[in-house]
């Protein structure tokens, strides 16, 4: 009776046999079992990462500022003679250093995109450069100062900053420059990172759409330092990324990866490996969502395709096979996965004598006193 009640035996998880038992259809437990094999690791590895690069480009940084609207621009004129617009009247044979200057003080551009100039109206300087907008100035002028000289100076470049927010040293606007900046080259102006790096994701959001990517990842891969433009947001966030390990492991906890990669055979490691009287090299399971673009590489016939975005799929390694080794080191982790290993057949038949054992020893003891009193 206590062998083949053996279901319902304390344990800490589902035995092998119960994963593998799920119906064709997948409907009782809803997910799609998929055994590892070299072929399906080419699949499963073949994913489509989240690149700065891949989609936002990599357009070079190395271009003239140009103006936008809530920049704030002052406008210094010179003028060739005295007694002109800007020009203080000639009183005295002497040159004074200033008299022929006038600096009108900065001023925000304006939403329709302009600014105003004494005597010169209202300029357009919305996506203009700062020579553009000196030589718009001049031909409004022309006529009216003497030989006008102008310089326009883009005092505080609001719309050529980058915001950086989350875990920095000192968040705020970084200002771009003219030879262009790039991810780390901003992070850096705003004083560093307050996480480990591989504990810390980049989140950039530029107009409607916001990409994360691990730090690590630009650290390693150049190419994911790309260029910022201006109207950009970078946000720090610390998210380690862990798995989660239980069953007959050495560890059952939430164990960080505190690498750039991981593999499963580094992650079964991780967790303190097999237990050796309790483990079932058969049935080491990874749990994971899939998206149902990568379900429908692996399993194309499967039911599951069209329940929704993410489906539950249990990956399934045989170590008692000595290429499951192998195949285990070529999955990759991600994060969120769950490492689960189930017991052996034998460790339930033990826990079942030993509850046997347990319900008749009382029994024993006391027909062996009883037969002693006899």
């Amino acid at each position: 009776m206590a062998l083949t009640g053996c279901s319902n035996l304390p344990a800490s998880g589902p035995s092998a046999a119960d994963i593998i038992a799920q119906p064709a259809d997948g409907e009782r437990f809803g997910f799609e079992l998929v055994d590892l094999t070299p072929a399906s690791l080419v699949a499963i590895n073949g994913r489509a990462i989240d690149s700065f690069n891949g989609s936002f480009g990599d357009r070079s940084g190395a271009t003239e500022t140009r103006i936008g609207i809530g920049d704030f621009i002052a406008v210094t004129i010179w003028e060739a003679g005295a007694g002109g617009l800007f020009s203080a009247p000639l009183t005295t044979d002497r040159f004074t250093p200033g008299s022929r200057t006038a600096t009108i003080p900065e001023q925000a551009v304006a939403r329709d995109g302009t600014v105003s100039v004494p005597y010169a109206g209202r300029i357009s300087v919305a996506g203009k450069t700062t020579a553009q907008v000196e030589a718009a100035i001049q031909d409004r002028l022309a006529g009216k100062a003497i030989q006008p000289q102008i310089l326009v100076t883009l005092s505080r470049p609001i719309s050529s900053t980058v915001a950086v927010t989350g875990e920095v040293a000192a968040g705020g606007r970084i200002p771009l420059s003219n030879k262009g900046d790039r991810i780390l080259e901003v992070i850096a102006a705003a004083g560093g990172i307050r996480a480990p790096v591989n504990e810390t994701e980049i989140r950039l959001t530029r107009g409607s759409r916001t990409l994360a990517v691990p730090m690590i990842t630009i650290v390693n891969n150049p190419r994911e330092n790309i260029y910022l433009r201006g109207g950009d947001t970078l946000t720090l966030v610390r998210n380690p990324r862990t798995f989660i390990a239980a069953g007959a492991t050495g560890q059952n906890a939430e164990i960080p990866f505190n690498a750039d990669a991981m593999n499963l055979a580094q992650a079964i490691a991780k967790s303190g490996g097999l237990l050796d009287f309790r483990a079932n090299p058969e049935g080491v399971f990874l749990y994971r969502f899939e998206s149902a673009e990568m379900l429908r590489r692996i399993k194309p016939d499967s039911p599951l395709l069209g329940q929704g975005r993410l489906i539950p799929v249990v990956y399934r390694v045989n170590l008692r096979d000595p290429n499951g080794l192998f195949v285990a080191q070529g999955l990759r982790m991600q994060r969120g996965d769950i490492l689960y290993v189930s017991n052996a057949p034998l460790t339930d038949m033990q826990k079942a004598l030993s509850i046997f054992q347990s319900l008749t020893s009382p029994v024993v003891q006391g027909a062996s006193i009883a037969s002693g009193f006899k």
